[in-house]
């Protein structure tokens, strides 16, 4: 026997598991916000669909996708994400953040 409890080990596992899982479901939600703001509707915008079944995929809860899509129409307040492109010399580059202004300075 090791000499711990049975139940540390769990915990610790299953707060590794919860931030892997966080993470993922964070980026899930940014894009289907993302998606969602060409319009709420899955059977007529193909990005949202597609970010959908991702979630799905990830075993994301039907409530977390419903307030994403609310959120990126608008339905709900909340934090709102800009998409940009910066071109230059190099590959363009594509990011999505909430403050485009001091991520935009940083990317230059």
């Amino acid at each position: 026997m090791s000499g711990h409890s049975k139940w540390a080990t769990i915990k610790h596992k299953k707060g590794a598991l919860d931030a892997k899982r966080g993470k993922i479901f964070t980026r899930l939600i940014k894009e289907i916000s993302m998606a969602a703001k060409s319009g709420g509707d899955p059977d007529m915008n193909p990005r949202l669909r597609t970010a959908i079944l991702a979630a799905k995929s990830e075993n994301m809860p039907a409530d977390n996708i419903k307030r994403a899509i609310q959120r990126g129409t608008g339905e709900l307040p909340g934090l709102t994400y800009e998409e940009f492109v910066l071109e230059g010399y190099g590959p363009a580059a594509w990011h999505c953040s909430p403050k485009s202004r001091p991520t935009i300075a940083i990317a230059r």
